[in-house]
């Protein structure tokens, strides 16, 4: 029995989408638009509140990388923010929050400053424990050493903040 060209397209349109729906059933990450792939049963996120370990204490820095934290994930996954403890969590604290000669001219002159702020961050993720890690992130800036410390925090803090929260999410939900 020979079957016309019609329905030959429709036989092979009509396998090649039963096909295709069943092998999409496999996949078990979801996929958003910044990269992340995150197990598709994790529907929830928590950010506990960072503390502020560093020696040099800087006011209201533990609020801003928790909300900088907190509002990347929003931006960047679809995971229900929680207060409490989500299927995936991160706590973590600031341990370094300082400046040091970067550049030395001669003696004990320096040239360049580095402005460096450091996070310790856990992640739990409940729904695959493979994900977790325990790690300290580090980030910093130099700058001319005629330049105020004050000054050089107000230009730089933000950005390190950035690059810091821009780590700390690749390595839980982009996994380099």
């Amino acid at each position: 029995m020979r079957l016309n060209p019609i329905t030959v397209r429709i036989l092979t349109f009509s396998l090649m989408l039963v096909c295709s729906l069943f092998s999409s059933s496999c996949f078990t990450m979801k996929y958003s638009a910044s990269g992340a792939s995150i197990p598709p049963e994790a529907k929830t996120v928590s950010v506990q509140y960072f503390e502020n370990q560093a020696r040099n204490q800087e006011a209201g820095l533990n609020q801003r990388v928790t909300d900088a934290l907190k509002d990347y994930i929003q931006a960047s996954t679809s995971l229900m923010l929680i207060n409490g403890i989500g299927d995936v969590d991160f706590e973590g604290a600031i341990t370094g929050f300082e400046v040091r000669p970067a550049a030395i001219v001669s003696g004990d002159e320096a040239a360049k400053n580095r402005f460096t702020i450091t996070l310790k961050v856990k992640f739990t993720c409940d729904v695959n424990a493979d994900l977790n890690f325990e790690s300290s992130f580090s980030r910093y800036e130099d700058y001319d050493s005629n330049t105020d410390f004050e000054t050089a925090k107000a230009t730089y803090t933000d950005d390190i903040l950035r690059l810091l929260i821009e780590d700390i999410f690749n390595r839980a939900f982009v996994n380099w």
